[in-house]
Order: C-alpha cells, then structure tokens, then sequence
C-alpha cells in the first residue's frame, strides 16, 4: 500500500506550504477561505475550540485533537459555535505575517488559554485521484486516537515541538523545512488514521494492499507506459475480464481503464512540471502513440494543452 500511495502524493505534489502558532481567548473567531487544490489541519495544544465546516457542521476539539479539512473548504475556528470571527487575512495581518517562516498568531499572547498548530497543504495544479475524491469533509484524529497510532502521535508531537521552537527564531527556514517534511508524512499518517470516517476512502486505500487489485494498480503505476486493456490486465493477474473490471470498479471507484486515462494525465503534468523532457518524449512515457491524441486527451483534462501548462506552471 505505502509504495502505491507515496506514489500517488508525490505525483500529486503534495506539499506543507505555511504553518502558524495561533493563539486566542474567548470571544474568538477566524474564517479560513476556500483555497483550491489544499487541505487545511489544526492541531489543539492547548484549550479547546469548535471548527465550524462550511456545511454547517461543528466539530468540537480538545487538547491534543487533530482535525483535517482536505480540499480546501472554507470554515471558522471559534472558541465556541456562537461566536463570531473574522477573515484569516485580518488575523495574519494582524500579527505581522509576511508569506514566509511560521507567525506566531496571537492576538492576546499573554493570556491565551487556546493554543493551535495550523498548517497548509497545497496539490499540484488539477491534482485528480479517487483518494482525493472519497476524502470525507473532515477527519478528526482524537488525543485517544492518536494514542493507538504511534508513528502519528510521535510526528503530531515532533511537528507542535518544532513549530513552538520558533517563539525566538520565527522565520528559521531550516526549521520551516523540517515542518513542512513531518507535515507530509503526517498527511499519510491521518489517512490511515481515519480510515474508519470514510468507507469510500478505506475501500480504495485497501485496495492497494488487494493481492490482486493491488497488483493492477502496481502494474499502472509502474509502467503507465504500456499499451494496458481490460483483457492484459485481467490476464496479468489471473482473472476473468468481467471479473476484473467489476472487483476494480468496486475496489477503487472507476474502472480499470479510466483509471489508467486519469492516472497517464497525472504523471503527464507531473512531468511537465519536474522535468525537461518535451511534450513528445512525455506522451510516449505515458502511454500515448501519437502527441496529438495525447495533447487532445490532456486538454480535455486540464483545459489547456501541455505546453500552456507547462508555462503556467514554471
């Protein structure tokens, strides 16, 4: 499983963009923005709050709870469901933050009883994956939760640590490296954490460790570049045709062949992104014959063709 999902956020270009202290006494309240392409975690320290999602739905965290909120919703952190908030610009404004290193946020430092960690994932442009698409609005790791799950709960711990190290240094960007790595692997951890909270999700992340859907999927991710059908794939892994497309359909969400088309598009913009090669040598690294059809089929996908996004991405 950890191979294929690597493989999947590393293509995706999953990255820990910005990390706050914030810091607060009632009454409190800030609104984060929608943000494409990002997912969003807070991490109670100290105190307690209510994080309001965009549905209306209000979760209620104590200390050493974890909420992430994966793609990019709006929402409010309050220190209670009625209270109001102003927008996160304000607050971050407010307490001196420039785009770069950790701010520490804290409107009443002195007499805070609320403390949180606060962080920023962003994706790659027009990132598509059905892991990404099952995710449910928010995923509540709590302090008990996280006791079952060490390798979460020594990174959550490590991560708090680092970031509340920056009281002195706040723009130290060899701390904001190291931040921004656990972050990361944090992402995978609170994945498999809260696979209970979504049965979507841990259908399609199980599927990974599947002996034979996992296999598929392995064959995919390798060698995109293969002419796959249903019938090589199937034959690959010792199945039917009808049975293979219905168990991977099942398993994952769409079926074998969408997924590779999807999957080829991914690593295409990838490697628009990450690489030099041009827009022939990546069709056929791929899996398309021609780089018509594949310019045709990444325009479809994205919206404009693999040199504009190339461009726009540099």
């Amino acid at each position: 499983m950890q191979d294929i999902l690597s493989d999947i956020l590393q293509t995706l270009r999953l990255r820990g963009s910005f990390y706050f202290r914030l810091g607060f006494s009632a009454p409190f309240g800030v609104e984060v923005p929608a943000y494409k392409q990002s997912a969003r975690f807070h991490l109670v320290v100290q105190g307690n709050c209510v994080v309001r999602l965009a549905n209306g739905q209000a979760l209620s965290l104590a200390s050493g709870d974890l909420v992430l909120i994966p793609r990019g919703q709006s929402h409010c952190i309050l220190d209670s469901a009625e209270s109001n908030y102003a927008p996160l610009e304000h607050v971050l404004e407010n307490a001196g933050y420039r785009g770069e290193g950790v701010v520490v946020a804290t409107p009443a430092p002195h007499a805070a009883t609320n403390e949180l960690v606060c962080g920023h994932f962003t994706f790659r442009d027009g990132a598509s994956h059905p892991i990404l698409q099952f995710l449910p609005d928010a995923i509540v790791i709590t302090a008990a939760m996280r006791a079952r799950f060490g390798w979460l709960d020594d990174i959550v711990r490590m991560m708090a640590r680092r970031v509340f190290e920056s009281r002195s240094t706040p723009h130290d960007q060899g701390m904001v490296a190291i931040v921004q790595r656990l972050a990361e692997v944090m992402f995978v951890e609170i994945l498999r954490a809260g696979l209970s909270q979504s049965p979507e999700m841990q259908r399609v992340i199980g599927a990974f460790s599947d002996e034979r859907i996992g296999k598929t999927l392995m064959l995919i991710h390798t060698h995109p570049e293969k002419p796959w059908t249903v019938e090589s794939l199937a034959k690959e892994i010792g199945m039917s045709r009808a049975r293979f497309a219905d168990q991977f359909t099942e398993r994952v969400g769409e079926g074998p062949v969408s997924y590779l088309r999807g999957w080829r598009l991914q690593r295409a913009a990838a490697l628009l992104d990450d690489t030099r090669l041009n827009v022939q040598q990546i069709a056929a690294k791929v899996g398309y014959e021609s780089t018509a059809a594949f310019s045709r089929a990444f325009s479809q996908r994205f919206g404009i063709a693999p040199s504009e996004y190339r461009s726009e991405a540099a």
